[in-house]
């Protein structure tokens, strides 16, 4: 086959399992390469995220002597999301066929690299690595990432369940996501509204063989709350239903609480907690609309993704 694989692999802060990671995709690449899956054009596209540690160098010494490993290094930690899209634009600039995205800590199981390769050449544009199961988990890890999937497509984002960002893309659905000008980042979301024949390879996740996760509770809920409010505008319409709940409930009360319990008895502390009840929900609200507001704001100005600070292929 003639198809140039690109595997691209954000790295932010990876020096303890990056050797691991180049010496894995290269023995996959040279399998895939000897049973004609791909061309011997591929490449292994490293983004370093802006590390503070010595990752970037290990590209660069990587880029001397693998021939497959190409690089680039952005001016400051941009997120995983926008590592990866820079990734995947220059990928297609270098006229790639097949793009696989795929985390320096090949937890996602690289062995799944091939299967997905093998898909696309059935005729699938999009293949979405999926884990086959969560037993490896914790209970609590387990509980909020089903809880998380489950929610999200309660809001209306079309996911794919168990799936992150270990897919493989042809070079007609990557042209199709770079027409997606958008600042605040869902890969999961946007990915799935691209369309074209896709199908799944499920995998087992494997344990990190070095340094500690980068995705903290923090970036969790920051990603959730991306999906929900890029793609979803039920937490709009849900402030209207509650609105209405609110207006019933006031006109009802004003009826009915004098009736029955009478102004000299009314309890005071009912109507504190009635107030800082009501107070919060409405500081929810508002912070939800000012949420939506605020993306509308980013999205406006067009600021530019990310800056290269180099690439490898500019420094031949």
């Amino acid at each position: 086959m003639n198809e140039v694989l690109y595997l691209v692999v954000p790295a932010f802060n990876e020096k303890e399992v990056l050797d691991d990671c180049i010496k894995t995709l290269t023995n996959i690449l040279d399998k895939m390469i000897s049973e004609s899956l791909v061309s011997s054009e591929s490449k292994i596209l490293f983004v370093d995220d802006g590390s503070k540690d010595n990752t970037w160098q290990i590209i660069k010494d990587a880029n001397k002597e693998n021939k497959y490993v190409k690089g680039i290094s952005l001016s400051r930690n941009e997120g995983h999301q926008k590592a990866l899209v820079a990734g995947l634009f220059k990928a297609f600039d270098d006229n790639a066929d097949i793009s696989i995205s795929i985390d320096a800590d090949l937890q996602d199981d690289p062995n799944a690299i091939i299967e997905m390769v093998k898909e696309y050449h059935k005729g699938f544009d999009v293949v979405y690595g999926v884990r086959s199961s969560r037993k490896k988990d914790s209970f609590l890890k387990k509980f909020t990432a089903e809880a998380y999937y489950k929610f999200l497509k309660l809001m209306g984002v079309e996911l794919i369940f168990n799936h992150a960002d270990f897919r493989l893309l042809s070079k007609k659905a990557l042209k199709c996501l770079r027409m997606y000008d958008e600042r605040n980042l869902f890969l999961r979301g946007i990915i799935p509204q691209i369309g074209f024949n896709s199908t799944k390879v499920y995998y087992e996740r494997l344990e990190r063989k070095a340094g500690k996760s980068k995705y903290n509770l923090k970036k969790m809920f920051t990603l959730a709350n991306d999906g929900i409010t890029s793609f979803s505008l039920k937490p709009l319409q849900f402030i209207k239903f509650l609105s209405y709940i609110f207006l019933l409930g006031g006109l009802l009360s004003l009826i009915f609480c004098p009736i029955f319990v009478g102004f000299r008895y009314f309890d005071l502390s009912i109507i504190i907690s009635v107030i800082v009840f009501v107070t919060g929900v409405l500081l929810y609200c508002l912070g939800t609309i000012g949420n939506y507001l605020g993306k509308n704001y980013i999205e406006t100005k067009r600021r530019p993704l990310y800056f290269i600070k180099e690439d490898l292929d500019e420094e031949k």
